[in-house]
């Protein structure tokens, strides 16, 4: 094998992946080489919004893990859908455009993330987006108001919202109430990482995108990253790097990527065969993820139901939707939701809210089956959760999965919060703005259940909403985290981590917005770095 020389290898074509190709290639100074597992974005059902349901399970776009049984969720296994696809999880996500509370953001400089506070990551924020409600934004994220195109149900979620005293707000990025969800979505159409920073990158001739390439070890000169090695259509390629490997392949597979090069907990890889290069027993530890429990109801007026429950309706919406790249096929599976807090003693939200205008069932292939009769869901999410899991390594083979452990509800504080947290869904249900419209609950009995009988049915059926983070955490020093506050990994020169692994804590809301904040942030660190 021949090796072929880059300045910058970045692992992965994901949220961070993307924005790093753009940022590192933008000067010409540099060869910019992204690997990226999985194929194309190119597929309709990725660009159509409405889509999501649909590439939830489809094994072509994503690694489709499960973690292991978890006794706190009655030993139920979690299906992990992560990307596998050029614009990795942004390609197949819900696109909610969330930036997170300030507090997490301090919490991390707390935690050794130095220069990570609110008021430094909002400037990168602003830099970052542009918005359909203001014209003096020009990033290359587009965020979009859909809500002039939303299901006119939807509007009862902000009047039973205001019913239990949470404001109805313009923006949920702007402060603490319920809203319509932003969306990355422009034009009718999908905005991934992709389409806002690779597709420009790869216009340039110092930027290189190789797809279904594997990565499957990492390639060392002494304690320093040299490069690695990755297989495609079943021919192994080594590359090495002038100046540093990025790893962007998430929270799941960084940390994997780390263990199968020797870096990692010592036992833990003595254990797979795997010689040590580097003990660092925070590696894979540390997982954080957020749980959501969701209640359905029937409904006495039109809902989402009426249209996509049948034929003749999603003909309907498909015409108008080719014909104006507007309508229900146009609007994410989110509408409404926003931050509150569930109780008078919490200091900041600690609850996230999603109210959609439907009811679906999944089969047992994953496959979401909407409900031909009207319905809607109410689902509330612990925002920031204080147990942390792991993901080790099944075997040496990089093509095995590796073992998730979400270890759930492990702190009693856990485990109040998710009575807390179903209890917002109890009191929304009961608001005079739903009971007008709701014949009865799918759940019988649901309204008048205890917190004992809400928190065991929080266990049997809160399911996460795919947002692993932290496995590759920033911090102090290596006895508790994996990387410093330049993303660098503690004791290896040249190799950073940019994705959501590198959260110290998992951000409030929806991961998608932070992790390509945190990306942006990386880049010029990097380049400072190069200067």
């Amino acid at each position: 094998m021949q090796p072929k020389e880059f300045d910058y290898i970045i692992v992965g074509a994901g949220s961070a992946g993307c924005v790093l190709a753009d940022r590192l290639s933008v000067s010409g100074k540099y060869q910019v080489l992204v690997l990226e597992a999985g194929g194309s974005d190119q597929r309709l059902w990725i660009k159509i919004p409405v889509g999501y349901a649909i590439n939830y399970a489809n094994p072509t776009l994503n690694w489709g893990y499960h973690t292991d049984a978890d006794p706190a969720l009655n030993g139920r296994k979690s299906y992990w859908p992560r990307g596998k696809v050029v614009g990795g999880s942004s390609s197949i996500n819900a696109m909610a455009y969330v930036r997170g509370q300030a507090r997490d953001f301090d919490d991390w400089a707390a935690a050794g993330a130095t220069g990570w506070d609110w008021d430094a990551v909002r400037e990168t924020y602003a830099e970052m987006e542009s918005s359909s409600d203001d014209e003096a934004a020009h990033g290359p994220v587009w965020v979009q108001n859909l809500a002039d195109q939303m299901n006119p149900f939807s509007k009862r979620f902000l009047t039973a919202g205001e019913e239990l005293g949470y404001p109805a707000i313009a923006d949920m990025n702007a402060g603490e109430g319920v809203s319509y969800y932003r969306s990355n979505v422009r034009r009718g159409m999908r905005w991934s990482a992709a389409d806002a920073f690779l597709r420009p990158a790869l216009r340039r001739k110092n930027v290189t995108l190789e797809k279904r390439a594997h990565v499957t070890v990492l390639d060392f000169d002494g304690q320093a990253v040299s490069g690695l090695t990755y297989k495609q259509n079943g021919t192994l390629h080594r590359v090495t790097a002038r100046r540093e490997v990025i790893l962007s392949a998430g929270a799941i597979n960084s940390p994997q990527l780390l263990h199968l090069s020797g870096i990692g907990p010592a036992e833990m890889l003595k254990s797979k065969g795997i010689a040590v290069r580097h003990d660092m027993p925070n590696v894979g530890r540390g997982l954080q993820d957020h749980l959501a429990v969701s209640y359905q109801f029937r409904a006495t007026q039109k809902t989402l139901n009426a249209i996509l429950g049948n034929p003749l309706g999603r003909l309907a919406a498909g015409i108008k939707y080719v014909l104006t790249r507007r309508g229900p096929l146009a609007v994410p599976v989110n509408q409404v939701g926003g931050f509150v807090r569930s109780s008078e003693a919490c200091t900041a939200p600690d609850i996230q809210l999603f109210c959609n205008p439907a009811s679906y069932e999944i089969s047992p292939s994953g496959e979401v089956v909407i409900d031909r009769a009207p319905g809607y869901l109410l689902s509330a999410q612990p925002c920031r959760p204080t147990s942390r899991g792991s993901v080790s390594l099944a075997s040496a083979d990089y093509r095995d999965a590796p073992v998730i452990q979400s270890n759930a509800l492990a702190t009693q504080e856990d485990r109040d919060t998710a009575i807390r947290a179903s209890r917002i869904v109890q009191r929304l249900a009961q608001t005079k703005a739903l009971t007008s419209v709701t014949s009865s609950s799918k759940f019988e009995g649901f309204e008048t259940m205890g917190d004992a009988e809400l928190l065991a049915e929080f266990r049997n059926r809160a399911s996460t909403v795919y947002h692993p983070t932290c496995t590759c955490r920033m911090g102090k020093t290596a006895s508790d985290s994996v990387l410093n506050e330049r993303l660098q990994v503690h004791g290896i020169a040249r190799l950073r981590v940019v994705d959501a692994s590198a959260f110290p804590n998992i951000t409030s809301g929806n991961t998608n917005a932070p992790v390509m904040m945190l990306a942006m942030r990386a880049a010029d660190l990097i380049l400072q770095d190069a200067s």
